[in-house]
């Protein structure tokens, strides 16, 4: 897993989601993207780290962080009805509060850019300050992570030489005692809020009205 040296700062051990998902050097990571959502995320040498899949509802959107054997790392929940198109993140398949690790939300209502403040969970009820920020594009394959408001760069999404990689593949640098399981996540809630599963699913939503329906009709 480990990447090319790098001469960029060494950050104190930064742990979001598991101290296991960090290493003490960079770490590039190749993320790729298949049909119906679902994504797998490898080292240089091609072996699996983490894979995302779908885990939709009728009410809320979702997306499941799981290790290479399948075992839930983490849930991404997205909160329906809020004005910032918050994210919130909890442990294994959780969606209990108290194992929410962190929420993420839009830092203005109307915006054109990713722009995403990214708060741990005893933080989450704070208005102004942010742990990590999320600027750039997953569609553009420029997304960057930084440390809270700072210009400080902890994970640097890019896109490839198309004769290396797909067109749905991109790579991730990530500085030395960052949580890379974290990193991934916000990568995919970023994917997420770009490609929301309602637009790209229309049999899911024409049973979502269908049961609405359905629903006022016998109450």
């Amino acid at each position: 897993m480990m990447a090319q040296p790098s001469d960029a700062p060494v950050f104190p051990p930064f742990s979001v989601i598991s101290p296991q998902f960090i290493a003490p050097y960079p770490l590039e990571l190749i993320v790729d993207k298949y049909p119906c959502r679902n994504i797998v995320i490898t080292d240089i040498n091609h072996k699996i780290i983490f894979k995302v899949k779908p885990h939709n509802k009728r009410l809320h959107r979702q997306r499941v962080l799981l290790d290479p054997n399948d075992k839930p790392i983490a849930m991404l929940r997205d909160k329906k009805l809020t004005m910032h198109s918050r994210w919130n993140v909890y442990r294994g398949e959780s969606k209990a509060d108290s194992d929410m690790i962190f929420s993420t939300k839009n830092k203005h209502m109307i915006q054109f850019k990713t722009n995403v403040s990214v708060m741990l969970a005893n933080k989450a009820s704070s208005n102004d300050d942010c742990d990590l920020r999320i600027k750039g594009s997953w569609s553009k394959g420029n997304c960057t992570i930084y440390m809270g408001d700072s210009s400080t760069t902890i994970a640097q999404m890019h896109k490839p030489e198309t004769s290396k990689y797909g067109k749905d593949k991109f790579t991730v640098t990530i500085q030395p005692n960052i949580d890379y399981a974290c990193v991934v996540a916000l990568l995919e809630i970023v994917d997420a809020m770009e490609n929301p599963d309602e637009k790209k699913d229309s049999s899911g939503a024409v049973e979502a009205v269908v049961n609405v329906i359905g629903t006022v009709l016998t109450s």
